[in-house]
């Protein structure tokens, strides 16, 4: 084969599986932590009952909602962000900032809200950030934000819920 054509299929192939993927997240069933790890603990018909189909996708198959599209990541106001599967508090809005990232950021999680663990899947390495409690799939962690911390929570809006500070 002549060698410019071998480099145009490679190309086309490389360009294919990068549209793939592009369309296709990365949902890794293999990082699921184990259930049994968490206090609280329900089989996935349980939690359908309770989760919308798109919480469920982020926060029980570790998806991702689209850049920009949770209406947190607007949210400017005090007060708490709670995992959405079993509501235990996980960010103050204190420490949330705009990152133009698309998704809602902080800069640190309440004391023991969260659990941490590799996700090297997909070509990345990454750190997933979950709920302690439930095992919930927030969203990742990055060395990349604000001090004092110097990281970036980026997370679901669809895995948080809001609660607003009393006036």
């Amino acid at each position: 084969m002549h060698p410019r054509r071998k480099v145009i299929q490679q190309l086309g192939t490389f360009a294919a599986s990068a549209a793939l993927v592009a369309l296709y997240p990365y949902e890794s069933m293999a990082m699921k932590p184990s259930a049994a790890a968490f206090e609280v603990t329900k089989t996935p018909e349980e939690w359908r009952k309770i989760l919308t189909p798109e919480q469920y996708r982020v926060l029980r198959d570790h998806g991702t909602e689209r850049a920009g599209t949770s209406p947190l990541n607007l949210e400017k106001r005090a007060g708490v962000f709670h995992c959405a599967g079993c509501q235990l508090p996980v960010f103050s809005s204190a420490t949330k900032f705009e990152s133009g990232t698309g998704w809602p950021s902080f800069f640190q999680p309440l004391d023991g809200a969260i659990g941490t663990r590799a996700d090297n899947g997909f070509f990345m390495r990454r750190t997933e950030v979950h709920c302690r409690r439930c095992g919930g799939h927030l969203g990742h962690v990055f060395d990349d934000g604000p001090p004092p911390t110097g990281l970036r929570y980026c997370l679901n809006g669809m895995a948080l819920s809001f609660t607003p500070s009393a006036p």
